[in-house]
C-alpha cells in the first residue's frame, strides 16, 4: 500500500511523490532508468499525429526536479530529467532561467545525475552530480564556467545543505554499517547469501545490506571545499533521514549555524518494523551534544525549519502511533522556553514544505484541501491560515524568494513546472516552459467535477476526465480509477505511468472518486477505512461509477476497473463483488490473500493499524472482521478477465500476492494476463519497462471494452 501523500510528492512522478526541500529535490537523484553513463544520451520525441496523447509521448516529456532563486531574486536554477529509451537510462541537466528577459541556458551535458541545487550568497551554484562516478558536490558560475568539485566523500553525497553562515555543511552519505556474509566470511567472497536475526531485513524496494543513511557535518574552507565530515550518527544503526522517502527536507540548520536538527527513528529489528516513532534530534555544533526535541510524541515526527530569527523550531508531526496517514500537524518549539504547542490545531489537514517569513512572524506551507492542494500562509499570532491560491491544480514545494513564492505545479493535464505566486495579489504566473513545445502539439483531455452523493448520505468529489474532443452524441467505455493508499490524496496529480489524461486520450471516460480514506477531506474521512477495508469505500466507488454510468454518453456495458497498491487490492476485491457491472479488471501490486500479506510485507505498523490486530488474534473481532474481507475469500465470484502486474523487487506487498490472484484466475478459467518485472519495485521506473507497461495496459483494456 503506498506511503501516502509521500508517494505523491515523489514529483508525482511515480505517484511517488519526491522528497523535496525548500522547492529543491532533496539528496535522492531523479528516479527512473539507469544512472547515465559517458555516452551521450538523447531522448526522442516521437512524431504527434492529429495531437494524439501517447505513451511514447508521455516518455518524451521532461520531468522537473530541483529549483532554487538566486539571492538577488533574477535568476531560476532547476533541474530536468529525461529519458533514452533506446539506451533505457535516464539523466538530468541543470538550467538556469533569466527571470527578466526570459533567456534560459542550460549549464551541464554530463548523461548522468545532477540534484540538490541551491545558490551560494555570492551567487555560485553548488548542486551533487555524478559524472565523475560517484556522486559529489560541485560549483558553478551561474554561466556555466568554473565547474569545480568541492567535496571528495568515499561514499558519495546523497545530499547537502550549508550552514547560514556558509562556514559548515550538512551532508548525507549511505555508508557500510552492519558487517555481511563477505565481511564474516572472507573465503566466501562470491556467496549471494545473506544473513537475518531480525525484523525489517528489506523495506519497500531493498533487502538489508548493512549500509546506513548519515549525516555528516564537515567544515567548509575559504575556496568552499569540505573538510573532513563528522558523523552525527557514529556507532547507531539507524538511518537519517529516514527510508525510502526522506530526503534533506528532513534536515534544517538553525539561524546562525551553531546547531542543526535532523530526523532519526532511532529503532531496530522488530520495533521498527511496529513503530512510526521517528523523532527530531538537535546537535550543538560547540557542545557536541545531541538532544531529542520531541520525545514525548510517539508518531512521526519529521521536517525541522528553524525561524530566521533563531527564536523557533517549527515541525510537522503525527500524533498516533502506527497510524503513517495521520494529519500531519504543524508543530512549534519556543527555544527559549523549551514550550511546544500544536498551531492551527482546528486546522483539520495536513502540511509540507514549511518556509518561514523573514521577520519569523509566520510562515508559508502546502495543503491538500478538498481535492486539490495549495499554498497557505499562517501568522503566528492567528488560529487559522489563510489560502493563497486556489484552481484545479497541486502545489507540491514551495520556496520564498522576495515579494514572490515559487512552487512546482502540476494537474490532471499538465506535468510539473515552477510557478512564482505575487504575494501582493497572489498572482499566478508560469516561468518554466519545459514541455511547452509538446503540449501544444496535443489535443488534451477535459477534467470536470462531480460530486456523487454516497449511499451513507455523503457528498463525494470525482473527478471525472473526458476523451479529447468529446462529443456529448457518442458513448464512450469508462474506467473506474481505484486511488491506492489507502490513505493517498487524489487530487489534481500528474503520474507519468498512472496518468489519467493519458487513459482518457486513448477514447476512455475516467472516473476516478474521492472515496472514504483518501487524503484532502479531513481526517475523520480518511480514517473511515481503517479497519473496515472492503466496507463503505467500496460502496462509494461502486456509486460513482454507478452515477457515471447513467450519463448517455458513457456505456455502462463497457466498463473496467484499474487500480494500483490499495487500489490493486481494490480490483481484486471488486472482482468477487462487481454483480457483472464490469468488463475488464486490471490490478498492479495489490493485495490478494491479506493474512499472508501480513506475514510478508516489512512495515508491520501498517498492516496492525489497518487490519486492527494481526491474524492470529481469533477473539479480536475486529482483526478477524478484516482479515475476512481479504480477495481471496472471494475468488469463486470471479467472473471477468482480469490482468494482474507485479514486480519482482516489491517488498511492499510481495509479487506472489500478484502470482497467486493470477494462478486462481487461470485456474477458475476466466481470461487473464499477468505481467511481470523482475527488477521492478512497487512502481515501474524504468523506460522500456515503463513503456511496456503502457502498451500492455492500453492491449488488455482495448481487447474488453472497445467494440
Amino acid at each position: 500500500m503506498d506511503r501516502m501523500s509521500k508517494l505523491r510528492r515523489l514529483v508525482m512522478a511515480c505517484l511517488v511523490t519526491i522528497p523535496f526541500v525548500g522547492g529543491a529535490l532533496a539528496g535522492t537523484p531523479a528516479q527512473g532508468g539507469e544512472t547515465g553513463s559517458k555516452a551521450k544520451l538523447t531522448c526522442e520525441v516521437p512524431a504527434i499525429k492529429d495531437g494524439h496523447f501517447t505513451p511514447e509521448v508521455m516518455w518524451a516529456m521532461g520531468r522537473l526536479g530541483g529549483y532554487a532563486v538566486s539571492p538577488d531574486g533574477l535568476r531560476l536554477a532547476y533541474t530536468v530529467t529525461r529519458y533514452d529509451v533506446k539506451a533505457n537510462k535516464g539523466w538530468s541537466d541543470l538550467f538556469v532561467k533569466e527571470l527578466t528577459s526570459g533567456k534560459v541556458k542550460q549549464l551541464t551535458d554530463f548523461s548522468a545525475q545532477v540534484y540538490n541545487i541551491e545558490w551560494s550568497p555570492s551567487g555560485e551554484l553548488r548542486f551533487v552530480s555524478s559524472h565523475e562516478g560517484t556522486p559529489q558536490i560541485y560549483k558553478m558560475q551561474a554561466d556555466g564556467t568554473g565547474l569545480t568539485c568541492l567535496s571528495n566523500v568515499p561514499d558519495g553525497v546523497d545530499g547537502f545543505r550549508y550552514a547560514p553562515d556558509g562556514k559548515h555543511i550538512a551532508y548525507v552519505s549511505t555508508i557500510p554499517f552492519v558487517p555481511q556474509v563477505k565481511d564474516r566470511y572472507p573465503d566466501l567472497d562470491k556467496s549471494t547469501g545473506m544473513v537475518f536475526d531480525d525484523l525489517m531485513y528489506r523495506h519497500w524496494d531493498a533487502w538489508d545490506d548493512g549500509a546506513r543513511s548519515h549525516v555528516f557535518i564537515a567544515p567548509v574552507d575559504a575556496a568552499g571545499k569540505l573538510g573532513e565530515g563528522k558523523d552525527l550518527l557514529e556507532g547507531e544503526p539507524y538511518h537519517s533521514p529516514l527510508r525510502p522517502f526522506g530526503g534533506m527536507e528532513e534536515i534544517g540548520w538553525n539561524a546562525d549555524g551553531t546547531a542543526l536538527a535532523y530526523t532519526c527513528k532511532k529503532l531496530v529489528g522488530k520495533e521498527a518494523a511496529f513503530s512510526t516513532n521517528s523523532d527530531i534530534y538537535v546537535y550543538d555544533l560547540a557542545k557536541k551534544t545531541t538532544t531529542n526535541v520531541t520525545e514525548p510524541n510517539p508518531g512521526y515526527d519529521r521536517c525541522p525549519v528553524f525561524s530566521p530569527d533563531g527564536k523557533y523550531l517549527l515541525w510537522t508531526s503525527m500524533k498516533r502511533p502506527g497510524f503513517e496517514a495521520d494529519q500531519e500537524r504543524l508543530m512549534l518549539l519556543n527555544l527559549a522556553d523549551n514550550t511546544k504547542k500544536q498551531l492551527c490545531p482546528a486546522f483539520d489537514y495536513s502540511a509540507s514544505s514549511m518556509v518561514w517569513m523573514p521577520a519569523s512572524d509566520g510562515f508559508y506551507f502546502v495543503s491538500g484541501v478538498r481535492g486539490t492542494s495549495q499554498l497557505y500562509k499562517l501568522m503566528l499570532n492567528e488560529a487559522m491560515p489563510v489560502a493563497l491560491t486556489s484552481g484545479r491544480h497541486d502545489y507540491h514545494s514551495v520556496l520564498l524568494a522576495g515579494d514572490k513564492l515559487y512552487a512546482d505545479r502540476v494537474s490532471m493535464l499538465t506535468p510539473a513546472e515552477v510557478y512564482s505566486v505575487t504575494l501582493a495579489d497572489g498572482a499566478q504566473n508560469k516561468v518554466t516552459d519545459i514541455n511547452d513545445a509538446i503540449l501544444k502539439k496535443l489535443d488534451m483531455p477535459q477534467v470536470q467535477e462531480r460530486w456523487v452523493r454516497t449511499t451513507d448520505g455523503k457528498d463525494m468529489l470525482t473527478w471525472v476526465v473526458l476523451p479529447p474532443k468529446f462529443d456529448v452524441s457518442k458513448r464512450y467505455p469508462a474506467i473506474l480509477f481505484c486511488e491506492g493508499g489507502p490513505q493517498s490524496p487524489l487530487t489534481q496529480f500528474w503520474s507519468f505511468r498512472w496518468n489519467l489524461a493519458l487513459m482518457a486520450s486513448q477514447g476512455y471516460v475516467v472516473v476516478a472518486p474521492n472515496r472514504r480514506g483518501v487524503l484532502t477531506f479531513g481526517q475523520k474521512w480518511t480514517d473511515d477505512i481503517s479497519k473496515n477495508h472492503g466496507g463503505q469505500e467500496m460502496k462509494d466507488l461502486l456509486g460513482a461509477i454507478d452515477e457515471l454510468a447513467k450519463e448517455p454518453w458513457v456505456d455502462k456495458d463497457r466498463l473496467g476497473a484499474v487500480g494500483a497498491s490499495y487500489g490493486g487490492f481494490t480490483v481484486n476485491w471488486l472482482a468477487g463483488h462487481h454483480n457483472k457491472r464490469f468488463k475488464a479488471f486490471i490490478s498492479h501490486c495489490g493485495v490478494f490473500h491479506s493474512e499472508m500479506e501480513f506475514y510478508t510485507t516489512e512495515e508491520m505498523f501498517f498492516d496492525e493499524w489497518e487490519m486492527g490486530g494481526k491474524p492470529w488474534e481469533k477473539d479480536n473481532a475486529v482483526a478477524q472482521k478484516s482479515f475476512s474481507e481479504s480477495p481471496h475469500q472471494f475468488v469463486t465470484k470471479w467472473d471477468t478477465p482480469i490482468m494482474i502486474i507485479h514486480g519482482g523487487h516489491d517488498f511492499r506487498i510481495p509479487y506472489t500476492q500478484g502470482m497467486a490472484a493470477f494462478n486462481a484466475a487461470q485456474i477458475l478459467g476466466i481470461p487473464s494476463r499477468f505481467l511481470f518485472f523482475p527488477d521492478e519495485t512497487h512502481w515501474v521506473l524504468k523506460p522500456q519497462n515503463g513503456l511496456l507497461w503502457q502498451r500492455e495496459f492500453f492491449r488488455w483494456l482495448d481487447t474488453y471494452l472497445k467494440k
